[in-house]
């Protein structure tokens, strides 16, 4: 929402924004860098910015909705709030204002105050406003008026399913397990069958007296999940333990648990930036629920803002069982904002720790395949798929990804049985198939069964894969049925026009049918893709340069390769 709106006023103020903009002393330079910052996510910049720009313009109710919606994004509620209580003083219906006035009367436990506000012209939106009116009639005593509250909401169409997962909540909040446990099983909503909803049954079930019931629930709903924070609950339940509901604990944690919840089915549709405020609010009126903390975390990952997503993670305490989940995505965001070291040095340390979970081994041979160090990427899937269980969801690809770095290593017999191990355990794959079936060719090995996998992997991709197709058109090239090859090629290229490898191969096809002027110019177009910093890719920018020199029969003669007369014939 926030960089969808700022980006607009940008394009339709006709404002050219440039890395260096005006001082920021100004108004208009302020404005400006305020906006820019937006654009990029760089909500600090953009809330510093819009605050200075508000201060030299301080009637200025855009600039006001501004602040309010940056400071959200940051978490800063509280910065946010006396510009949002002045809106609301002027009468504008802005929702960012509102939703920060409603944080902080819920936040005090000030119900009656949010129960008198008018919700039609100082709401935040029929779901929300419904629901959070419920559980500020339960913290003000009127427990019946709630409960009647809820109900009413699941008459409402398409709603049914957060309303009765609140009512189930606030229930068991109450005490009244049975009933809540009544509603649970009668209503299998999204939310019921969420993480939270069946950790949140599995409480109640323990309270009920029928661990056993709550095992099976949770086994049913995650199988033999390795998660900690699962296996602990899990351990619990069956050594006898009675487990206290935690998850809603009062009226303002079922507020909290209100923006949370919409925040995780905003996820679907809405902008990341927009549902970020929702799971910011959601952390406000209850800092210690992990679980918003995540997806805080986890969004401002996507909106590419790596150093804030760094930081929230870092807060979820050593000692908590979801402790591992948040050094994964920490290292995550190290490794997309350029500090893979940093990423595989949080993940070795978490590998200590974590020794046992197949996760925390397979996230560390990804980053370290990613970074080339193949060797050490090979041991950290050893010990991954050592730890995976028989028939584990996703154990294919722990083989597949074992395989890359085995045949990057020059170890192809145990690259091509891993290959093979992973279209036992998934079928059809049509990464694997290809995989291996470019491997095939390249290596100039069972071409007909290359052929015959890489033509599987198309099927498969409904011929959208320029990676795949381009196999196809190279496994036919090396058959030498050049004539085929060129249409494949076509439209790998079609798919993937600046891609260098794709190029470089279309210019091999068409020199081997004799268009050597169209060969030439994709080598050159290929030349022109290549990375300058990708020293040990598949482009090999000083062959593509010899090839437009002394053309491809020569560069194969020169390479002791076929002569592509010879592979016609």
């Amino acid at each position: 929402m926030i960089r969808t709106l700022l980006l607009c006023t940008v394009l339709a103020t006709g404002v050219a924004v440039t890395p260096h903009i005006a001082s920021a002393d100004s108004l208009s330079g302020a404005y400006l860098a305020a906006r820019q910052a937006a654009i990029r996510n760089d909500f600090e910049a953009s809330a510093r910015y819009f605050t200075a720009a508000l201060a030299r313009d301080p009637s200025n109710v855009g600039l006001m909705e501004d602040v309010i919606a940056t400071q959200l994004a940051i978490g800063q509620i509280d910065r946010a709030l006396p510009v949002a209580k002045l809106l609301e003083q002027r009468g504008v219906r802005s929702q960012a204002a509102h939703m920060t006035v409603i944080a902080d009367l819920l936040a005090n436990g000030e119900y009656d105050t949010y129960l008198e506000r008018n919700v039609e012209t100082a709401g935040i939106g029929p779901l929300v406003d419904g629901l959070l009116g419920a559980w500020a009639m339960i913290g003000a005593g009127r427990v019946d008026e709630g409960m009647a509250e809820f109900d009413r909401i699941s008459e409402e169409r398409g709603l049914r399913g957060f309303a009765l997962y609140h009512k189930a909540m606030a229930l068991a909040s109450l005490g009244d397990f049975e009933a809540s446990e009544a509603l649970f099983l009668a209503e299998a909503g999204p939310l019921q069958r969420t993480r939270r909803g069946a950790m949140a049954r599995a409480e109640v079930l323990s309270q009920l007296a029928r661990n056993d019931d709550a095992v099976t629930s949770l086994e049913a709903a995650f199988g033999s999940s390795s998660d900690p924070e699962l296996a602990a609950m899990v351990e619990a339940l069956k050594a006898g333990e009675t487990l206290p509901f935690t998850h809603i604990t009062s009226a303002q944690d079922g507020a909290a648990e209100v923006f949370y919840s919409v925040a995780g089915a905003l996820r679907q549709d809405a902008g990341a930036d927009y549902t970020l405020i929702y799971a910011r609010i959601a952390r406000h009126l209850r800092p210690d629920q992990i679980d918003a903390l995540l997806l805080v975390a986890d969004l401002l990952e996507q909106l590419e803002q790596y150093a804030l997503s760094n930081a929230v993670y870092k807060e979820v305490p050593a000692d908590h069982p979801a402790f591992h989940a948040a050094e994964l995505g920490r290292a995550a965001a190290l490794r997309k904002s350029g500090k893979p070291e940093a990423a595989i040095e949080v993940l070795e340390q978490l590998a200590k720790r974590f020794g046992d979970l197949s996760i925390v081994h397979s996230t560390l041979g990804d980053v370290l395949r990613q970074q080339d160090q193949f060797e050490e990427a090979t041991a950290a899937y050893d010990r991954a798929i050592a730890l995976t269980r028989e028939g584990e969801a996703g154990a294919w690809f722990l083989h597949y990804a074992r395989a890359i770095t085995l045949e990057r290593q020059d170890e192809w017999p145990r690259a091509e049985a891993d290959f093979r191990r992973a279209l036992e355990l998934n079928p059809g794959q049509p990464q694997v198939l290809n995989y291996l079936g470019y491997s095939l060719v390249e290596k100039q090995i069972k071409l007909d069964e290359a052929l015959a996998m890489i033509e599987q992997a198309v099927e498969a991709t409904n011929g959208e894969s320029g990676y795949i197709v381009d196999s196809l058109g190279w496994v036919l090239y090396r058959l030498g049925r050049y004539d085929e090859a060129v249409g494949h090629m076509e439209s790998a290229v079609e798919l993937m026009p600046v891609d260098p490898v794709v190029n470089d191969h279309l210019g091999d096809v068409y020199w081997s049918v004799g268009r050597e002027r169209e060969a030439q110019f994709q080598w050159m177009r290929a030349l022109s893709f290549v990375d300058p910093d990708e020293v040990d890719g598949e482009a090999d920018p000083t062959r593509m340069r010899r090839k437009l020199e002394v053309g491809l029969d020569v560069v194969l003669e020169e390479e002791g390769a076929p002569p592509l007369k010879a592979a016609d014939d």
